[in-house]
């Protein structure tokens, strides 16, 4: 029996090989002394006895008769030699008893590299076991800029408090957000407890994703897992068990997917053609009679008296309902400024039977998407930019055009050369639009300099610094807020007296944007974008879509209005957009060539300043808390200030480890490599 077995693994080993060549790969295992011929190695550890996930093994350390396995680790040696013999001797002893002695290994970048045992690592991957024992020795290269390198010394980072190796994320970042799940500070040491727990579910979901086909989606295990986590919560997923885990994975698995896919977001730039609706009588009789009012719930941060985006959200869904009367039921939720209340409140918005609901900021996308995985048959959409998710849409406006026709009257009605901009926080977005801006005012002056402050910073004041700079044409605040009485928001011209003039505001028409999406639900039109699990969808309108203008003072000059109202029609019919032609950052980089124009990804990923900018992108910890949290969500990269030079890399910590076992090798030599042990 064993020698068929043997036999069959030995066929898959050649397939392995055959299929290896066809793609122009090595056929056999690879070699660890090769690659570290041209790798710098600053460390050595060893970790003692460690439990290795087989799929993790992916070569042996020495060269000697590699030629005795595929690539995939099965046997390619012919059924009558010794070596065929010993491989199913260890198979019959797996099937009786179990291989439990360990192997010797060495684990380089996360993988390992067996100096003993490749047999028993055969015999177990042919029967699919999920782990072995062995005694591992950690080799560690230099740190470079390499983002293998960088992975792997934020996975040491991650060891160096978990004690836990079985894990491996394929993005940076990805370790530290494991920890934020976990409620973990990055400097704090596990207990036996949580390393305990955290094995046990790691293994156990590992185990029912790799059952579920999860490595052919462009995710490694633990990538998924991390999702899985965020999307459930890690005190929840936790306690599951392996059949629980896989009733949730048919929940997330277009989430899993898309993410596999490189989270690609399906920009929706303009609305579909809306469709002729009956009205009276007869069309209510042609469509069936009467059909029950669509309930939809708007769930804000802040109130509407003192946040002047919830106040803006807040006229969209007044504006629903005159537009809608009898035909939709709207409904709010305001001060709900952490995840638990958002959950909270979407939860109390379902439970009244809410169809539709609409989360307006981007710190609300977390709860959006848990519940829109638990309760697929609610519409739930997200107010936010560039975030990938299958289960929740995403929506937002093209306010950069805007910001380019203020730009064009700020430079218009200036008799200086510069300028004032201050932004909001650094996310996704901001800095297209402070670029519009800078682009619009170099167009009526080329010698137009933008002077960009930012509100989230802790410490100044935006306003004042910039009239202290002389500045007094400057981008404010894009809306009032009711309870305000200040006049700081749009395009404003302050007086060296402190008199301030609105010159100009954006208008985001949110109840149309609103409007617009209704009309798509209730029209069934809903589901004409089929992109479950292969692209996000983002509605991302703008002027086009007549949900977004500039409402002009009328103390512009008439030539001023004229050739805004030019430059809106423009925009609006897609003969111009602000981002094109030759375009350069402020770095040199030349971003945009003659007779070409930015991408809509190119525009929403933008993160880098045109270069008649004065000013910078600030650190993550210039910021405010509150900017902090947004910053980290959706923000463009930023780092901690900190030390810019790389520490030298230090041994990392021996993890506690069982004895090792007392029962006798069953090949009782060590010469793995030249093909004669186990």
């Amino acid at each position: 029996m064993a020698l068929y077995d043997y036999n069959r693994a030995m066929k898959l080993g050649r397939r392995q090989y055959q299929a290896a060549l066809s793609k122009g790969e090595h056929p056999y295992l690879p070699v660890l002394d090769d690659i570290l011929s041209y790798t710098d190695i600053v460390s050595e550890v060893n970790l003692g006895l460690v439990d290795i996930p087989l799929s993790q093994i992916a070569g042996t350390k020495t060269r000697g008769r590699t030629n005795a396995f595929s690539n995939g680790f099965m046997p390619l040696l012919a059924e009558k030699t010794e070596f065929a013999a010993k491989w199913a001797t260890l198979f019959d002893y797996q099937e009786d008893e179990g291989i439990h002695d360990p192997i010797i290994a060495y684990e380089f970048m996360n993988q390992y590299y067996v100096m003993e045992g490749n047999k028993r690592v055969s015999v177990l991957k042919y029967v699919n076991a999920f782990s072995i024992q062995g005694t591992v020795t950690r080799l560690i290269p230099r740190r470079s800029d390499n983002k293998e390198n960088k992975l792997y010394y934020e996975f040491l980072d991650f060891y160096q408090v978990s004690f836990f190796s079985n894990i491996w994320f394929s993005k940076e970042g990805s370790y530290k957000r494991m920890l934020e799940v976990m409620g973990k500070k990055p400097d704090e040491m596990w207990s036996d407890d949580d390393r305990s727990y955290f094995k046990a579910i790691h293994d156990r979901f590992s185990r029912v994703f790799t059952e579920r086909g999860g490595n052919a989606i462009g995710l490694t295990c633990s990538d998924a897992f991390l999702v899985y986590a965020e999307l459930f919560g890690y005190e929840a997923v936790r306690e599951r068990t392996e059949s629980q885990i896989q009733k949730d994975l048919v929940k997330i698995w277009e989430e899993l997917v898309l993410q596999g896919r490189g989270g690609k977001i399906a920009l929706v730039e303009q609305p579909e053609e809306e469709k002729p609706v009956s009205k009276g009588l007869v069309g209510r009789l042609l469509s069936g009679g009467e059909t029950a009012p669509l309930k939809i719930a708007f769930i804000y941060e802040k109130t509407t008296e003192i946040s002047s985006w919830s106040y803006s959200h807040e006229l969209g869904r007044l504006y629903l309902e005159q537009v809608f009367p009898g035909e939709v039921i709207t409904t709010f939720f305001d001060q709900a400024d952490t995840e638990s209340k958002v959950a909270e409140a979407i939860e109390l918005a379902i439970a009244s039977g809410c169809q539709v609901i609409f989360t307006t900021t981007p710190r609300m996308i977390q709860p959006s998407v848990k519940a829109a995985v638990q309760y697929s048959d609610v519409k739930i959409l997200n107010c936010n930019v560039n975030t990938s998710y299958s289960s929740v849409r995403t929506y937002y406006g093209r306010l950069y055009e805007a910001k380019f026709l203020m730009g064009a009257i700020a430079a218009a009605m200036s008799k200086s050369d510069r300028l004032g901009y201050i932004a909001d926080y650094p996310i996704y977005g901001s800095l297209a639009n402070v670029n519009a801006f800078s682009l619009g005012a170099r167009m009526i002056n080329p010698r137009a300099q933008v002077f960009l402050k930012w509100k989230a910073v802790k410490e100044g004041n935006a306003l004042e610094e910039l009239n202290e700079d002389g500045i007094y044409y400057i981008s404010a605040d894009d809306m009032i807020t009711p309870k305000s009485l200040t006049r700081e928001f749009g395009l404003l011209h302050k007086e060296e007296d402190g008199t301030l003039t609105t010159l100009a505001s954006p208008l985001m028409h949110w109840g149309k944007f609103y409007e617009r999406i209704v009309k798509l639900i209730r029209q069934g039109r809903w589901g004409n974008l089929n992109t479950k699990g292969k692209e996000a969808v983002n509605y991302w309108w703008g002027m086009s879509a007549d949900v977004l203008d500039v409402i002009c003072s009328k103390n512009l000059p008439r030539g001023t209005n004229r050739l805004i109202n030019f430059l809106k029609n423009s925009i609006r019919s897609g003969s111009f957009q602000p981002f094109d032609g030759d375009t350069y950052s402020r770095d040199g980089i030349r971003r945009c060539r003659e007779n070409q124009k930015l991408t809509p990804e190119e525009i929403v990923t933008m993160n880098w300043l045109v270069e008649n900018v004065v000013g910078s992108v600030p650190d993550l910890a210039e910021l405010t808390d509150e900017a902090k949290d947004l910053v980290r969500l959706q923000g463009i990269k930023l780092e901690e200030n900190t030390e810019a030079s790389a520490p030298a890399a230090s041994p990392v910590p021996v993890a506690p480890s069982p004895a090792p076992s007392t029962k006798p090798a069953l090949d009782g030599g060590k010469d793995e490599n030249s093909g004669t042990g186990r």
